[in-house]
C-alpha cells in the first residue's frame, strides 16, 4: 500500500493495531463484498479485486478442471519445469498486452528484487518520489549490488533529464514509478517521460499493478475513458514498448496469484539464468495459474461491461466527494479513492466511524505513508452495487458533516 519512503518508527501502528479493528483482521465468511468479521457484516472497500473475478463462478468453476489434471501445485521452479498453464499465460497476456514478450513469476515484489538488480547493474536507478516501496525496495537492493539510486518527482520531467544527462552514459540507466498510483489513483504523464528516457538512452520502468484489467488502449468506440481490453498504461496512453519495460500483477484485477513482466526475446532468455524466482522459488498454485487462463476468457466476453460498471461506481463516488469538498488526490476517474483526515482528527476515530456504519476501507496510516497524507482508501469493484455506493456516499457525507475529513 505504501507510496514512499518513511521514518522507520512503527509506533503509530502499534496504537492503532490495538485500538481499530480494520487492522489485522479475521474476516470469517464473505457474501458477495459483503463481510463478516465477528457478528458483524460490512461492506468491502479495502479489496483490489477491480473486475470482481474472485467472485466469478465461471473463473471459480474453471479451477477444478485444472487442479484435476494437474494437481495443487507445480513444485518445480520455472527453470526446471513449466506446465503448459505458463506458456499458455504467456503467450495469451502478449497478445493482449500487445508486448514483444512476457515473462510471469510469481509476485510483482519477486520482480522487483531480482529484475531491477538484473538490469541496473552497476549503472544507475531513478526512483520517483511516489513509487511503491516494493519499488524502492528493489532498488535498495540493485544498489548493495553496485548500482547508484537516485530520487526524482514524475511532474518534473525537466529536472529528471538533467539527472539523466548527469549519470554515466556508459553504464544502465533505470527510470522507476508507478502507472496507475496505488494511491492516488492517477496516471502519470507516461508519453512525456517515455520520450525522456529514450532520448538520453534510458529504460522506463513502470508498476502498472493497479492499472492492469482496468485501463487500457483507446479506441472510439470504448464504452468508458477506461479503454478497451484492461491491457494497462502502455496502452492506454498509445505507446510502444520501445524502451520500456511494463511490470503489473493479476492480483488486483485478476484476483490470481502471479505477475508479469514485458521483455524483449533476449531479455526474456537473460532473465530465465539470472532472475532468482525464476531459477529458485516455488511456483504460483495450479489454482491461480487457472484462474489467470479462465480470467483471460472472461475479460474477453466480459470485461467491457466489468469495467463499465467499475467506471460509473468510482465517478459516482468521486463526484460525491468532490461535492463535499473534501481532499482527495484522485484527479481522474479510477476506483482508488484516498481520503484524508481532517487536521486534529485522528484516525482511530474515523475507523471507529466507519466501523460503526458497516464500511470496510484500507487504513493509510503513519509510517505507511507521511503525516501530512493520513487518511483512508477505498477501491471499488465491479463487484460492488449501486446500493452499497448509495449507503457509502451517505456514509462520507456524515464524515464530512462531523469535521472528520479534510476539506479543500
Amino acid at each position: 500500500m505504501s507510496t514512499g519512503i518513511h521514518a522507520p518508527s512503527t509506533s503509530e501502528l502499534d496504537r492503532l493495531l490495538s485500538e481499530t479493528t480494520m487492522f489485522d483482521a479475521v474476516i470469517e465468511e464473505i457474501d458477495g463484498r459483503r463481510i463478516r468479521i465477528g457478528d458483524r457484516w460490512l461492506t468491502d472497500y479495502a479489496s483490489c479485486n477491480y473486475l470482481g473475478f474472485d467472485l466469478d463462478p465461471e473463473i471459480i468453476d474453471a479451477i477444478g478442471v485444472a487442479l484435476r489434471r494437474w494437481g495443487t501445485h507445480p513444485s518445480w521452479s520455472r527453470l526446471l519445469g513449466n506446465p503448459r498453464l505458463y506458456p499458455d499465460i504467456e503467450e495469451r497476456l502478449t497478445e493482449l498486452l500487445g508486448a514483444p514478450e512476457t515473462l510471469v513469476l510469481p509476485t510483482i515484489t519477486h520482480i522487483h528484487f531480482s529484475v531491477l538488480p538484473a538490469l541496473a547493474g552497476a549503472g544507475t536507478v531513478f526512483v520517483e518520489a511516489q513509487a511503491h516501496k516494493t519499488i524502492f525496495d528493489g532498488a535498495s537492493h540493485a544498489q548493495v549490488n553496485g548500482a547508484t539510486m537516485h530520487r526524482f518527482r514524475e511532474n518534473d520531467p525537466d529536472r529528471l533529464a538533467d539527472m539523466l544527462r548527469a549519470a554515466p552514459a556508459d553504464q544502465p540507466r533505470i527510470v522507476c514509478l508507478d502507472g496507475v498510483n496505488s494511491m492516488t489513483g492517477n496516471v502519470p504523464d507516461l508519453v512525456t517521460l517515455a520520450a525522456v528516457t529514450r532520448e538520453h538512452g534510458a529504460l522506463l520502468y513502470v508498476d502498472d499493478a493497479h492499472g492492469f484489467g482496468i485501463i487500457g488502449e483507446r479506441t472510439e468506440h470504448e464504452p468508458s475513458p477506461y479503454g478497451m481490453r484492461g491491457n494497462a498504461i502502455v496502452r492506454h496512453v498509445g505507446e510502444s514498448y520501445d524502451g520500456i519495460v511494463l511490470v503489473g500483477g493479476f492480483s488486483k484485477a485478476y484476483s490470481s496469484l502471479l505477475a508479469f513482466l514485458t521483455v524483449s526475446p533476449e531479455l526474456k532468455q537473460h532473465l530465465k539464468v539470472t532472475a532468482a524466482p525464476y531459477l529458485y522459488s516455488g511456483p504460483s498454485p495450479v489454482a491461480s495459474l487457472a484462474s489467470v487462463l479462465a480470467g483471460f476468457d472472461v475479460n474477453e466476453r466480459r470485461g467491457e461491461a466489468l469495467r463499465t460498471h467499475l467506471h460509473a461506481l468510482s465517478v459516482r463516488v468521486l463526484e460525491h466527494v468532490r461535492s463535499l469538498g473534501a481532499v482527495t488526490p484522485n484527479v481522474g476517474s479510477t476506483p482508488v479513492v484516498e481520503l484524508l483526515v481532517a487536521q486534529g482528527r485522528d484516525l482511530a476515530e474515523v475507523s471507529e466511524l466507519l466501523w460503526e456504519r458497516g464500511v470496510y476501507a484500507t487504513l493509510a496510516a503513519y509510517p505507511l505513508v507521511p503525516r501530512s497524507q493520513t487518511g483512508f482508501r477505498l477501491q471499488l469493484t465491479a463487484a460492488h452495487t449501486h446500493e452499497q455506493v448509495d449507503e457509502l456516499c451517505r456514509v462520507l457525507t456524515e464524515l464530512a458533516d462531523r469535521g472528520v475529513l479534510r476539506i479543500a
